[in-house]
């Protein structure tokens, strides 16, 4: 009976030991694309642009939206 049960076992190893490669990877390939998305960070350059561009206000007589 002993025979039969190994090679299920080993199986179930082999599986085990893969999934935590491939998950190893996968974590540290997620962590590099998001180093590198943070690094390039399109929200500052984003608020930066955003500074550039003339403040709205409402005009009180007509409620217009005017530049400042």
């Amino acid at each position: 009976m002993l025979p039969f049960a190994i090679p299920p076992m080993v199986t179930a190893v082999i599986g085990a030991v893969g999934a935590v490669a491939v998950t190893r990877a996968l974590v540290k390939e997620w962590r590099r694309v998001n180093a590198e998305l943070d690094r390039v960070s399109p929200a500052t350059e984003e608020a930066a642009e955003r500074e550039r561009l003339p403040k709205l206000r409402p005009d009180p007589r007509t409620g217009v939206y005017r530049p400042e």
